[in-house]
């Protein structure tokens, strides 16, 4: 394992780099102390897997009239913070 401080990092990250793509551990040290691993991702496997609809997938589209129409009086007045004793009679 090659442990590198902050500025040899800074300086020779493309170096470091390489070392890591190349399968070397490189730990990179902040004031003596082992602070990150520095490795590589691979073949791009990663980068390339494509996204799968999550666990809301099964759900409809909300139509847009519904999805635009006003709130009723008394839902506004709840999402607002509005209380029917701050109401004027």
């Amino acid at each position: 394992m090659a442990v590198f401080n902050m500025h040899q990092a800074k300086s020779e990250l493309s170096k470091l780099v390489a070392k890591a793509e190349a399968g070397e551990e490189v730990v990179i040290a902040r004031r003596g102390k082992p602070a990150v691993r520095l490795m590589a991702l691979g073949h791009g496997a990663e980068t390339t897997k494509r996204r799968q609809p999550g666990p809301l997938s099964h759900l409809q589209p909300i139509p847009d009239e519904l999805f635009f129409d006003p709130l009723p009086e008394e839902e506004l007045q709840a999402f607002e913070g509005v209380d029917d004793s701050d109401m004027p009679s």
